[in-house]
């Protein structure tokens, strides 16, 4: 049996973090969707359905994947979306031949014997669309990037138990750290805790990837993850609710945040309630609002509807997509959208939905450039040692062009 997950028409629920990526790479908890999906499903490679706009940095980043190419062979396609468990998983294997299990109108897995070799997530509902329907009535897909933030300490508890537990645990602390609830924490090979640290998992597990560094007078209160190569700065304080990628380097207040990998809040300034992509720098002293002042339900930017909708929760920040900016002092207000490349400065509240490739004060936005977008890029990723190709070029290029209807 062959398995494939695939991206649907919904990853612009997620825009704009997944302008840049497939809906399965993003976080919640500790793990990203697919990669909770391919350990569910005890998958050993790796084939993908995604956009065409992201077939040549996915090809170029991961060669060894099969992306958007199938086989003429009985094989179950599964949504990348989907909040997999136990129960679906069974659900899913167990599938008849020509048969899609769905929730009301929304496809969750189906099987089949395609006869297309080339197909991206544009076409990618037409094969299961004649098959026959099987009802799943638990509503088990995410469908706003403001789900994966609300579900993010449930996550990375229920991860912790499940891929992190009974792992080999390199426990060891230096002298002058404090660790409440030991049983609840995990330490990656190689991770550093320095004196005056506190690691607080009386009310959820804390786990460091391999590699961490967590410098002096850091407190981090679980539920927390951490993931490889990242560093917490001095006097840093990690809320629970928090989930920080790979190789960031993060301080001051943050809490009940995602943040993907390779992105900067290295200076005081509050975070809270939010999702950043990658290659972010955040300024020192930027504070977000999450919370409204009267209590109220949170709206935020949504961009299939292009306009404000009701989040239903009452604790949302900010959603920041790859490569944005903010200098020192700036101020975004409760359920603000900052799209790609946005290099956002000075003492204009932060409001609302900031478009992609704008350079400014919110007064006085403008256009920034895409040569000088792809020079600062290249730059940035310079300094961790990582190439800015010509794929990713196009794949901005492309995005500057539709953001501002050039051909």
């Amino acid at each position: 049996m062959k398995y494939v997950i695939f991206d649907d028409q919904k990853w612009e629920n997620f825009f704009p973090l997944t302008l840049t990526r497939s809906t399965g790479d993003l976080r919640v908890g500790i793990l990203k969707l697919r990669q909770r999906i391919s350990a569910y499903f005890e998958l050993d490679k790796t084939n993908l359905i995604i956009f065409s706009s992201l077939e040549k940095i996915y090809r170029e980043r991961h060669p060894e994947w099969i992306i958007n190419l199938l086989s003429n062979e009985d094989t179950i396609f599964i949504n990348s979306r989907l909040k997999v468990d136990d129960e679906l998983v069974e659900a899913i294997n167990n599938l008849d031949e020509n048969t899609c299990l769905v929730h009301k109108k929304e496809v969750l897995a189906f099987r089949t014997q395609p006869e297309v070799q080339k197909i991206s997530s544009e076409e990618i509902a037409a094969l299961p669309a004649k098959l026959e329907k099987i009802k799943w009535e638990p509503e088990s897909t995410w469908n706003y990037t403001w789900e994966l933030i609300a579900a993010n300490s449930k996550y990375i508890e229920r991860d912790f138990q499940d891929f992190f537990y009974d792992k080999d645990n390199y426990f060891e602390t230096e002298q002058g750290t404090t660790v409440i609830n030991p049983y609840n924490v995990w330490l990656g090979e190689g991770t550093k805790l320095a004196p005056g640290v506190v690691l607080d998992a009386t009310e959820g597990p804390i786990i460091l990837d391999e590699n961490v560094k967590i410098m002096p007078n850091a407190v981090l209160v679980g539920p927390v993850y951490v993931g490889k190569n990242s560093v917490i700065k001095i006097g840093a304080k990690i809320y629970e609710g928090t989930s920080v990628g790979p190789n960031c380097k993060i301080g001051g207040e943050v809490e009940e945040t995602i943040i993907q990998a390779y992105t900067n809040k290295q200076h005081d300034g509050f975070l809270g309630h939010s999702y950043l992509g990658e290659w972010i720098n955040i300024g020192a002293d930027t504070n977000n609002s999450d919370l409204r002042n009267d209590y109220g339900n949170v709206s935020m930017f949504f961009y299939p509807q292009n306009k404000k909708v009701d989040t239903k929760q009452q604790s949302v920040g900010t959603v920041i997509g790859d490569h944005s900016k903010t200098g020192i002092n700036c101020t975004i207000n409760i359920g603000a959208v900052i799209g790609v490349d946005c290099n956002l400065f000075g003492r204009d509240l932060i409001i609302n939905h900031v478009p992609s490739f704008r350079w400014g004060t919110m007064s006085t936005l403008i256009e920034h450039e895409i040569d000088k977008f792809c020079e600062t890029a290249k730059a940035v990723k310079a300094r961790r040692n990582q190439p800015f190709t010509v794929n990713e070029k196009e794949l901005y290029s492309n995005i500057h062009q539709i953001v501002f209807g050039k051909n």
